[in-house]
């Protein structure tokens, strides 16, 4: 049998000089040999002979680590090494009770990870967001000291930036495997998850939180926020409204729960908290914008003052600044002086995009690529195929073309339910692509021409099971309003050939430059250059028109001049193509009560009204970049132009 005995590795009562190690004080964590006496390695040399150990017999692997720490209590390894062996005895480590004692290891690890020079270069680089410095750092340590969870949790965080949340959420699983009382990584993890669109997945893990800390204001703001992403819009503002009756100092919170009030159309308590919230911060640039975005606030000379003052600030941080041009150049819209207010959109659009990698060729690609696959044949080959559901209606197009109107319209039919903007195709289709990062070969679309039927039709009724967490009714239909959807009207054909798709489109520069003045939380890179978005505009038209060529009839196009022209007969167009009885609520649509959660939440609870179609006209003068990117495009609106 082999056991620990002073430091010394021992069997069967004799000392196997061969492989005895002990850590000397005196030599500064060097080992020796007994019978020498002297240095032959350093406390790698003994870290390594644990972990050799840890493969054969935890338990002695248990007792070598803590001869190791008696000399080096603050190595970040031997204590990761030292939880690893606990583990790894299975039952007899829970019974034990050695739980705590392992998080209590790992806890002391990440303490000593703090003092670790290479780390704290690391932290210093992610704190300046130098991530490419940071990366190479955490890697090179991580290599030496792969249980190092403090590690890993920094190279999830930097992971999050990127937007490599599947890395990030693989990192922090680990590190959650290897100290489950990890809270911060715990944290972190149900951030990741409900960034990366994951919201059911974050709310087990805020749960299990809010177990340990139940009155932690950033656990229930969180759990608010991912409420509100499951469309539990109610619950998430009793939440807030609890939360910031006890801690009343948080702006950014006051500016959430504005959030969800202008969902529900609480439009007056909405303005109140995005209120609050500038009273306590008045930079907050997100709370100005907020406001703005409203479209049906309109800024005194006072705000606007307040607003200027704001951005003379030299320490008013960049994204504060172009959301606070965002929403100046929306008051000086409505106070009419347009060249001001064209360069702060400007201003806040060149700010946005400096900030983004999007490239526009990229959209182009995909284009061609798409072209080339989706052709007649293609289609006909797989006729009948994919999951044979009614359920889903997916509008798409441009943002700010009009999509929340007829989403409105159509969640006014008793047979319909609104959802809201959903991420669940768009994820299929980086799945299915493979790329994880820019550069990488994407596999998509191509990659459908292998799937078989059995494959798309597994792929359909995925969808219908990852959004049924959104549908609070029983009606039998309901509606995705995810714009981008576009790009994959061919996926949405394949594996869901029964469900509706809408096409909402405005005019190029009306809904051009709509977007132009709107700021996106996120997914709508194109929109922060007017070259960009024309080119986005263009090449929108331009799939769209290969669809009609290849699969006539498939797409109904909602023009949203005639929808505001002539709203019955458009209406009733609409409805037979979802194969929906005519109902009178789908013209009284501004009476239908339900969350909303666009920028035109507010608008589709009035009548139609004219007085936006044709706002681009006042700022004419500065888009002639916008024109020149719409080519032939705009001329031809509302057909579209021969393309190549």
């Amino acid at each position: 049998m082999v056991t620990i005995v002073g430091g010394w590795t021992q069997t069967s009562g004799a000392i196997d000089k061969s492989r005895a190690t002990r850590l000397d004080p005196s030599c500064k964590g060097e080992i020796v040999t007994q019978a020498a006496a002297q240095p032959v390695g350093t406390l790698a040399t003994a870290l390594a002979h644990a972990r050799r150990l840890l493969v054969r017999d935890p338990k002695l692997a248990e007792q070598q680590v803590r001869e190791i720490l008696k000399v080096v209590p603050g190595s970040a390894e031997a204590r990761g090494l030292l939880v690893d062996a606990l583990r790894a005895q299975g039952d007899q480590f829970t019974l034990a009770g050695d739980v705590d004692q392992a998080d209590a290891a790992y806890a002391k690890a990440i303490q000593a990870s703090v003092n670790d020079p290479r780390l704290l270069e690391a932290a210093a680089a992610l704190c300046d967001n130098q991530l490419a410095v940071a990366e190479p750092l955490l890697r090179a340590h991580l290599k030496l000291h792969p249980t190092d969870v403090a590690a890993i949790r920094m190279l999830a965080e930097l992971a999050s930036r990127l937007g490599r949340y599947g890395d990030a959420e693989k990192l922090l699983g680990r590190a959650l495997e290897l100290a489950p009382g990890f809270e911060p990584a715990r944290h972190n993890l149900a951030i990741v998850l409900y960034r990366a669109n994951k919201p059911s997945e974050a709310l087990e893990q805020i749960a299990h939180l809010l177990v340990n800390d139940p009155g932690n204001p950033s656990y229930r703001n969180l759990k608010a926020a991912a409420l509100v992403r499951i469309g539990e819009f109610e619950e998430a503002v009793a939440i807030y409204d609890e939360v910031l009756k006890e801690f009343p100092g948080q702006p950014k919170g006051w500016m959430s729960y504005g959030h969800a009030l202008k969902t529900l159309g609480k439009q007056e308590d909405s303005v109140a908290a995005y209120r609050k919230s500038l009273a306590l911060q008045p930079g907050l640039g997100e709370a100005w914008w907020s406001l703005a975005n409203l479209k049906t606030v309109t800024f005194s000379d006072t705000d606007i003052a307040a607003m200027r003052a704001q951005l003379t600030r030299t320490d008013l941080s960049e994204e504060d600044r172009f959301h606070l041009h965002f929403a100046l150049g929306k008051a000086l819209e409505d106070a009419g002086d347009y060249a001001e207010s064209f360069r702060n959109y400007a201003d806040g659009n060149a700010l946005r995009r400096s900030g983004l990698d999007y490239d526009a060729a990229e959209t182009s690609r995909h284009v061609a690529r798409s072209k080339a696959l989706f052709t007649p044949a293609f289609f006909e080959g797989r006729a009948g195929q994919g999951c044979a559901a009614e359920d889903p209606i997916f509008i798409l197009g441009l943002p700010r073309a009009g999509s929340t109107l007829v989403e409105q319209i159509l969640a006014s039919h008793s047979q319909v339910e609104g959802t809201q903007e959903l991420p669940d195709i768009i994820t299929l289709a980086k799945r299915l692509g493979g790329r994880k990062l820019r550069g990488e070969e994407d596999r998509y679309p191509e990659i459908l021409e292998a799937l078989s039927a059995e494959e798309l039709a597994a792929l359909g009724a995925e969808f219908l099971e990852s959004t049924r967490i959104q549908r609070k009714t029983s009606r039998p239909m309901f509606i995705d309003k995810m714009p981008n959807n576009w790009l994959h009207a061919g996926l949405i054909h394949l594996i869901l050939p029964n469900a509706k798709i809408i096409d909402a489109r405005r005019h190029p520069l009306g809904c051009c430059f709509s977007g132009f003045k709107q700021h996106f939380a996120r997914g709508q890179g194109f929109t922060y250059g007017l070259e960009d978005i024309g080119r986005y505009y263009r090449d929108y038209v331009e799939l769209m028109a290969h669809f009609d060529a290849v699969l006539p009839g498939r797409i109904h196009r909602v023009i949203y001049e005639q929808m505001i022209a002539d709203t019955e007969t458009e209406v009733r167009r609409l409805l037979d193509y979802c194969g929906l009885g005519f109902e009178e609520n789908c013209l009284r649509f501004y009476e239908t009560d339900r969350a909303v959660r666009t920028a035109s939440s507010e608008q589709v609870r009035q009548p139609i009204f004219r007085s936006a179609v044709d706002h681009w006209q006042n700022y004419e003068p500065w888009l002639d970049s916008l024109k020149r990117a719409l080519g032939p495009v705009l001329d031809a609106y509302p057909e579209a132009p021969a393309f190549d």
